[in-house]
């Protein structure tokens, strides 16, 4: 089903051609209820729809969601996980935060950690960071030859067609911040004692690479968005409207799935006898 022109799905989908993400506003707010104020309600206000539909998902139990968060160090998606992902019932979520590859992880085909993680019937899978990281860290650093990377753009392609085909909606969301934005982060993090911990002076190190990751993610963008498993560019240097956008994707991705509850083959008469007193 194609997305209504004035869902945020429609309205932050990447659109086909040429990916230059410098004309992409990392500040704009599109489609938003409001300012700050009325968008962080508007938040809060639709998680419980978004829950109950994930509750219906999750009792349905034969498709599933796999929602995909990529971008550069600090563009929100650890804030992501807490604030839009943190409304939907536990029970039904598995969250994977991928870090680089362990010596066994690089011994196997790229995806073959990634398909160990993958949503079961009626889960919510969260990909903090993902498959993309293997067209994007090779690439800037020259880890492997410019026909691999390339070459991996259309594994993932097939694969993410075959995820869809087995009942899985693949949700991508880039969060796009600007340079100035992540400095601003790393220094906030300097700053406060209590986010210290998330600080690694490797982001500092990895900033020196800013441009060659805006290639590399315009390359994964233009590469890798399809029909069934299209990119969303989400403007992310306001926290408020990146929570709002992504929380508002899902949703609509639930209500077009409109999972429903399964009937149970019960006697329900029997059985609220059998729950007379004195049982």
């Amino acid at each position: 089903m194609a997305d209504d022109d004035n869902s945020i799905r429609s309205v932050l989908r990447l659109r086909p051609g040429i990916v230059n993400l410098a004309g992409y506003d990392t500040g704009a707010t599109s489609g938003a209820p409001g300012k700050k104020a009325k968008t962080a309600k508007d938040t809060a206000t639709s998680g419980p729809e978004t829950a109950d539909l994930q509750e219906r998902l999750w009792a349905e139990g034969t498709r599933s969601i796999l929602l995909v968060l990529q971008g550069i160090d600090t563009a929100g998606k650890g804030g992501v996980v807490e604030h839009v992902v943190g409304l939907l019932g536990p029970a039904g979520v598995r969250y994977t935060a991928f870090k680089a590859p362990t010596p066994e992880e690089r011994a196997h085909h790229f995806l073959w950690r990634i398909r160990k993680r993958l949503p079961g019937p009626g889960i919510v899978g969260v990909f903090d960071r993902s498959h993309y990281e293997d067209v994007l860290v090779p690439r800037v650093h020259e880890l492997i030859p410019e026909a691999e990377w390339r070459r991996r753009y259309d594994e993932i392609n097939t694969f993410e067609a075959d995820l869809m085909a087995g009942g899985t909606k693949v949700i991508k969301c880039f969060l796009h911040i600007s340079y100035a934005t992540q400095r601003q982060r790393l220094l906030a993090r300097l700053d406060d004692p209590d986010k210290r911990w998330k600080f690694h002076e490797s982001d500092i190190t990895e900033r020196a690479y800013w441009s060659d990751y805006q290639l590399a993610f315009s390359g994964m963008l233009q590469n890798c968005s399809t029909e069934d498993a299209p990119w969303h560019v989400i403007p992310s240097d306001n926290k408020w409207y990146r929570n709002w956008a992504i929380g508002q994707i899902l949703l609509e991705t639930l209500r077009e799935m409109d999972p429903q509850y399964p009937e149970p083959d019960l006697d329900v008469p029997r059985l609220r006898s059998r729950l007379q007193p004195p049982y």
